[in-house]
C-alpha cells in the first residue's frame, strides 16, 4: 500500500483525504495542529458574535470517520526530508511515499509583526474570539467612561484592508452600532460611532468589478463606515492609527489588509513567491519533486494569462480533488491529469440583507445576492447539524438583532513577542527575547500580554 501524508485539515486537505477514502491501494496520514476542519468563509461572524466558534467547525475524525484508510493526527510539520521522504513532526518522524502540502495561510503585517499586539488579524477561532472580546469591551468601557474624548476614542474602530473580510467585518460592526447599542447599551450614542476601512488601493474590494465595489461602498457608508482608499498605514500602536500625516485616536483596531503563506514550503527550501506561495506544475505536484503535492493557499498556480489563481475556498476545493485523482492515477500507472480550474465567482456581504455577488457577466447585488451568498455558504457547511443550527441562528439573528454567545480564546497571536526585562553585568535592565515558551505571561513597557508558545 502506498502512504499518503496529506499536512492542513482545511479545504485542499479534506479534499484530497476524502478521494483517497476507501481506496484499498493507499494509507493516508493527515496532520493538522487542530483537531477539527474551520470553516473560514464565515469567521467573521464569530468575530462578531452572530455565530459561535462550534458553528463552523467540524471535528477532522467525526468528518472523515466512515474511510477506514486514514488516520488523523494532531501536530505540528516542522521539516520534510525530501530524500529520505520523511514528514518531521513534533511527535516524530513520518515515512510517505506522497506529500500533500496544504496549510493555509496566516495574515502578513509587512515586515512589522509587533502590530499584531495592536491589531489582530482574522485566520483562527481563537483570534475571532480575541476580536469579539476587544470590540465588546470597547462598548463596555465606552458605556462606563465619563469623559467625552475617552468615550470617541473607544467608539471608533479601524480596519486595515478593504478586501472581503475587512468589508463584512465593517459592515457588521455598522450594523450593531446602529441596532445593537440604542437598545442595549442606556449611555452611548450610536451617531457617536466611527467605523473607518483603510484601504491602500484605488477601491475596496478590488477583485470585482468596479460596478459592484462601488455599490458596497455606498452600503457601507449607509451603514456608517468611511472608506479611506489610496491610504497606507505607517504605525499601529495601542492608542491607534497612523497613515501619513493623518492620525486616528482608535482603541479597536482589526487588520484584514494580506495574508502569507505557512512558511514551511521556505523552510523545505522550495521556491516560493513573495507571499510564501509554493509554485506548482499543471498537475499541482512540485516542479522537481513529482510525489509532492500542493494545494490551497499554499500553492501558486498560474493561469494562463500568467496570474496565480486567488485564495478562494472553491479553488482549494477543486485543487484538493484534482491531487486526489492524480495520486490515484500516478498509483495505477496512468498520466496525471492537468488541473484546470472551474470558475465559480465570487461573492462578499455587507451587513445581514445586502452582499454583491459576480460570475462572469453575471452582477447582482442587494437583497437578492444576499440569499445566494446564504445558500451558498449553507450548503457548503459540513453535517446537517451544523447547517440547521446555523440557519437557525441567522433567523433569530435577522429578526431580533441578537447575538450568540460572547465565549472568549484568548490563544489569538500569530506572532508572540516574547521579552523580558534582565540585567547583564555591567549594564543596566533592558528587554531581551525570552527562550522558555513555556511562561504564560511576558511584558513590554510595563503591560503585560499573554503568551501562548511560538507559531
Amino acid at each position: 500500500m502506498k502512504h499518503v501524508v496529506i499536512v492542513g485539515g482545511g479545504f485542499a486537505g479534506i479534499n484530497v483525504a476524502k478521494s483517497l477514502g476507501n481506496m484499498k491501494e493507499v494509507r493516508v496520514t493527515l496532520i493538522d495542529r487542530n483537531n477539527y476542519h474551520l470553516f473560514q468563509p464565515l469567521l467573521y461572524q464569530v468575530a462578531m458574535a452572530a455565530l459561535n466558534g462550534g458553528e463552523i467547525s467540524y471535528p477532522l475524525r467525526k468528518m472523515l470517520s466512515k474511510y477506514r484508510n486514514i488516520t488523523i493526527y494532531k501536530g505540528s510539520v516542522e521539516n520534510v526530508d525530501l530524500q529520505n521522504r520523511k514528514v518531521q513532526t513534533d511527535f516524530g518522524e513520518i515515512s510517505y511515499d506522497y506529500l500533500v502540502l496544504a496549510c493555509g495561510a496566516k495574515h502578513h503585517y509587512f515586515g512589522h509583526n509587533e502590530w499584531e499586539n495592536f491589531a489582530p488579524g482574522l485566520k483562527t477561532i481563537g483570534q475571532a474570539s480575541e476580536i469579539r472580546r476587544r470590540v465588546m469591551e470597547a462598548y463596555e468601557q465606552a458605556e462606563r467612561t465619563q469623559d467625552p474624548t475617552d468615550q470617541k476614542k473607544l467608539l471608533t474602530f479601524v480596519i486595515v484592508g478593504g478586501g472581503p473580510t475587512g468589508v463584512e467585518l465593517a459592515g457588521s460592526i455598522g450594523e450593531m452600532s446602529r441596532y445593537y447599542l440604542s437598545k442595549y447599551y442606556k449611555h452611548i450614542d450610536p451617531k457617536q460611532t466611527r467605523i473607518f476601512v483603510v484601504h491602500s488601493g484605488k477601491r475596496i474590494l478590488n477583485t470585482f468589478s468596479p460596478e459592484l465595489s462601488s455599490n458596497a461602498a455606498r452600503a457601507l457608508e449607509k451603514l456608517g463606515v468611511q472608506i479611506w482608499t489610496s491610504s497606507r498605514v505607517s504605525c499601529i500602536d495601542r492608542n491607534g492609527v497612523q497613515i501619513g500625516n493623518e492620525r486616528i485616536e482608535a482603541a479597536t483596531v482589526l487588520w484584514a489588509a494580506g495574508v502569507r503563506s505557512c512558511s514551511i514550503g521556505k523552510t523545505i527550501g522550495f521556491d516560493t513567491d513573495s507571499a510564501g506561495r509554493i509554485s506548482v506544475t499543471e498537475t499541482l505536484s512540485v516542479t522537481g519533486h513529482p510525489e509532492v503535492f500542493c494545494g490551497g493557499d499554499q500553492a501558486r498556480f498560474e493561469r494562463a494569462d500568467g496570474e496565480p489563481l486567488a485564495g478562494l475556498a472553491s479553488v482549494a476545493l477543486q485543487e484538493g480533488k484534482a491531487i486526489g485523482n492524480n495520486i490515484l492515477r500516478d498509483i495505477a500507472g496512468k498520466p496525471q491529469k492537468p488541473f484546470s480550474y472551474r470558475d465559480k465567482g465570487q461573492m462578499a456581504t455587507v451587513g445581514k440583507n445586502y452582499a454583491i455577488v459576480e460570475k462572469g457577466r453575471l452582477k447582482l447585488h442587494g437583497l437578492l445576492a444576499w440569499f445566494i451568498w446564504l445558500l451558498v455558504h449553507i450548503y457548503f457547511l459540513s453535517g446537517f447539524k451544523h447547517r440547521f443550527f446555523v440557519l437557525l441562528q441567522w433567523g433569530w439573528s435577522y429578526f431580533t438583532f441578537g447575538h450568540a454567545a460572547r465565549i472568549v480564546n484568548r490563544e489569538w497571536r500569530f506572532y508572540p513577542e516574547q521579552v523580558d526585562t534582565v540585567k547583564e553585568e555591567g549594564d543596566a535592565e533592558q528587554q531581551k527575547p525570552k527562550s522558555n515558551g513555556d511562561d504564560n505571561l511576558f511584558q513590554i513597557d510595563g503591560e503585560t500580554f499573554h503568551s501562548f508558545g511560538r507559531r
